[in-house]
């Protein structure tokens, strides 16, 4: 069955993020999708809780800080360190039974892979709907996966609702799981569609941030 996922998003357990649960299940299925990856940073704990909470198919993961740059994990059940190399920390979140992704490799301004991006990866970001330069990365993300000959994702990079669903990834999994979402990946089972998110949209996510930071400020 073809599964319709949205492989990066971020939620409140992610400091920059916006997105509450409850906004997560909702923009996800406004835009059409029957699946949703959690991933926020450096933390694993609210995924799962979220995924327990919910009859909505919720892929646990995680954005790794690795030393060269992010990384997310899909299907992993223990948190995967930040700092260790790029090679290390695949290495990582293979031993934990997940998969690796190099996450908006050639980007500006969010801790791009670059030449980190390797075969021992399972997959790679082709897509990610808040890249800049949106064109640019894709173009060298596709070559990279084609070079190294990995699957291809897509995903939205969302910190707020609207943000959700620009970016995902048709997944072709045997059963609606986590498990089999991830085997399809690794098996190459996927494809990314996308288009970047409006400015719009990512000009009040940066308004509602600020205002959050005032708000917060103000109570200091």
């Amino acid at each position: 069955m073809q599964i319709k996922a949205d492989l990066h998003v971020h939620t409140t357990y992610s400091k920059d993020s916006l997105i509450t649960p409850k906004d997560l299940i909702y923009y996800a299925k406004k835009r059409g999708l029957n699946a949703v990856a959690v991933t926020d940073h450096n933390q694993l704990e609210g995924a799962w809780k979220i995924a327990k909470e919910t009859d909505f198919l919720v892929i646990p993961g995680m954005e790794i800080s690795s030393a060269d740059g992010h990384i997310t994990a899909l299907n992993i059940k223990e948190l995967i360190p930040r700092g260790l190399s790029a090679v290390e920390t695949v290495e990582r979140i293979h031993r934990a039974g997940g998969v690796a992704i190099a996450c908006h490799p050639y980007v500006l301004f969010k801790g791009c892979l670059r030449d980190n991006v390797c075969a021992t990866f399972d997959a790679i970001e082709v897509i990610n709907a808040r890249a800049f330069p949106y064109k640019r990365s894709m173009k060298k993300a596709e070559e990279a996966a084609e070079h190294f000959k990995l699957s291809r994702v897509a995903g939205t990079d969302a910190h707020y609702g609207p943000q959700i669903g620009y970016g995902y990834t048709a997944i072709e999994a045997a059963e609606p799981t986590v498990e089999a979402i991830a085997k399809a990946i690794v098996d190459g089972h996927c494809q990314p569609f996308g288009q970047p998110v409006p400015a719009f949209i990512n000009l009040t996510q940066q308004m509602l941030r600020l205002k959050r930071m005032a708000k917060k400020f103000s109570h200091t």
